[in-house]
């Protein structure tokens, strides 16, 4: 809750004090007290590096988890101009070139922040590749870096440590993204991943919530370009073959895949098998199989 700020002189209330930015003080617009001084400034911190006022520059990058250092170390600017903007000597010119060279090595000092640096750049691709949200590329920043620093890294390859904590991010957070996904984006076998990611679920004790089935459907209604009406139903149907407790053991998209192609045939529409098995990344076979038991389970047959 807010505090409410008062005068103690004359018990003006809020609406009379005025917030001085310059000294970092709230005065009493009618007697000149001073209520509160050294006030935080919330607002975007600028520096003005020229001369001229209008150029300002952005104080360093912001804090991340996704990058090695997380922004916070500093680096020698590149302009060769002293204090008062003037063009350095050649000699300086030369110390500074090599101190900037020294000051890029130290940023690699040690095996941890190599690692960070090979891990994170895969990162950034995987987010422009998939369309991952900064919240869910800094969750897994953060389960990377709880489980290379407890060690389980060793004897694993970075890349696909790197893509079970992905994964395990997207089920905690409900971003649907599958594992095949995942490997075909990085270049990873599906094996070397599900192995990692039961590892750190283990090693973490993390509660993994389950697929929303909903999404699924969503997803694969997507890809085909179907209507909106065809998605309802396909969410209607689904309700009713939950309460069934058909979808126990099944792989999420397949069985997601096998409502919305049994729903589909209910309203008369005609698709292929092929065309959904492709939608979900699943064999005909299983889209096939899968359907028949449903349209048992639903008296359909």
């Amino acid at each position: 809750m807010s505090k409410v700020i008062t005068c103690s002189t004359c018990n003006i209330g809020e609406n009379q004090m005025v917030t001085d930015l310059e000294s970092g003080e709230i005065v009493c617009g009618n007697c000149g007290t001073v209520a509160i001084d050294g006030i935080e400034e919330s607002g975007r911190e600028w520096r003005n590096f020229n001369d001229h006022e209008s150029d300002k520059s952005r104080i360093g990058l912001p804090f991340s988890l996704a990058v090695h250092d997380m922004n916070l170390s500093t680096i020698i600017g590149k302009t060769n101009k002293d204090s008062t903007g003037q063009l350095i000597d050649s000699g300086m010119q030369a110390r500074m070139n090599r101190l900037r060279i020294w000051n890029s090595r130290t940023l690699f000092h040690d095996s941890s922040s190599r690692n960070f640096t090979t891990a994170f750049m895969l990162l950034d691709k995987l987010k422009d590749k998939l369309g991952i949200t900064s919240s869910v590329i800094e969750k897994t920043a953060y389960t990377y870096r709880k489980v290379q620093e407890d060690g389980l890294i060793k004897g694993r390859t970075i890349s696909a440590a790197l893509v079970a904590c992905l994964y395990l991010s997207c089920r905690e957070m409900g971003v649907s993204r599958t594992i095949d996904e995942l490997a075909v984006a990085s270049n990873i076998r599906r094996k070397a991943i599900t192995k990692i990611y039961r590892d750190i679920v283990f090693y973490l004790e993390r509660k993994i919530p389950q697929i929303d089935c909903f999404q699924c459907i969503e997803k694969i209604a997507s890809k085909l370009e179907l209507s909106e009406k065809t998605i309802r139903h396909a969410r209607d149907l689904l309700k009713k073959v939950l309460e069934l407790e058909f979808s126990a053991g099944k792989d999420p998209m397949g069985f997601a895949g096998t409502v919305l192609y049994v729903s589909l045939q209910m309203d008369g529409i005609t698709i292929k098998q092929l065309d959904i098995a492709n939608a979900a990344e699943v064999t005909e076979v299983t889209i096939r199989n899968r359907a028949k038991q449903l349209k048992n389970q639903l008296h359909l047959i």
